[in-house]
């Protein structure tokens, strides 16, 4: 059994995937494109996907990976914590960071703490965080990693330097296939796209009111075909087993343009 995860090792979304699966073997990629495109195309059993980060909101990257990709579905979720810690060459004087690397999520859930500490330091987005590590050449850099990413002649900053302490990241798990209608779930993923006029999104949410489908997130995406209009990412707690959540699902698909299943966790 093999997991796909946005390398190199000690990544978060590595330490999601040990969460995941603990016992599979796991491949690092460079780009989430690259975890993707392994899931489809056989090379991995399953992908660890970041959808979203209670600072920083939707991964949005992910969530388009999800909705283009052909016979792929979300079947578990997990959330992890995050405690980002600033990372610098044993001996470095703070007063002469120039440089901060890391990747683009925690580099948003950090800006309060460098516009304060390095209000002129150069923000420098790379692949993931372990893979900002790989940056730390001279007393001038610095990178934002987790906790966990311990070397030696590396010096980790002693507290978590995100906005909030209360920093989690959502993970899916997808893996080739179909929803199957005997497991259990707690949360149901899909998309859908309906008519550019007034009232046709409340349309299609009124089948999840009725039916007593409990929204819990939803994001939107402009479409590259159609100027102006939108496809929505939505999630709702139900038991895609029960046939009853399946029913108001499908009167939601009949009032859509579009509809696809994304995941059921």
């Amino acid at each position: 059994m093999k997991i796909a995860y946005l390398g190199p090792e000690s990544s978060y979304s590595e330490l999601a995937a040990i969460k995941f699966r603990p016992q599979a073997e796991r491949t690092a990629f460079p780009s989430f494109h690259f975890v993707m495109q392994a899931l489809v195309g056989g090379d991995c059993d399953f992908a660890v996907l970041p959808i979203e980060n209670s600072l920083n909101g939707a991964v949005l990257q992910n969530i388009d990976l999800m909705q283009s990709a052909e016979g792929v579905v979300a079947a578990e979720h997990t959330r992890l914590a995050l405690d980002h810690r600033l990372a610098t060459l044993k001996g470095a004087e703070l007063s002469g960071i120039s440089r901060i690397y890391s990747h683009e999520q925690p580099l948003a859930q950090c800006m309060q703490f460098l516009l304060k500490n390095f209000p002129n330091a150069e923000l420098i987005a790379t692949q993931s965080t372990a893979a900002s590590l790989e940056m730390l050449s001279s007393a001038s850099d610095a990178a934002i990693v987790g906790a966990h990413c311990k070397r030696d002649g590396i010096e980790l900053s002693p507290r978590n330097i995100a906005d909030s302490n209360n920093n989690f990241t959502e993970f899916l798990l997808a893996r080739k296939g179909v929803i199957d209608e005997r497991v259990s779930t707690q949360n149901i993923f899909f998309s859908v796209t309906c008519r550019h006029k007034a009232g046709a999104l409340l349309d299609i949410l009124e089948p999840m009111r009725a039916g007593g489908l409990n929204m819990t997130k939803i994001q939107s995406r402009p479409l590259k075909d159609r100027a102006g209009e939108y496809r929505f990412f939505i999630e709702v707690e139900g038991d895609y087993s029960n046939a009853q959540v399946r029913n108001v699902l499908d009167g939601v698909k009949r009032i859509s343009l579009s509809f696809k299943l994304l995941g059921a966790y």
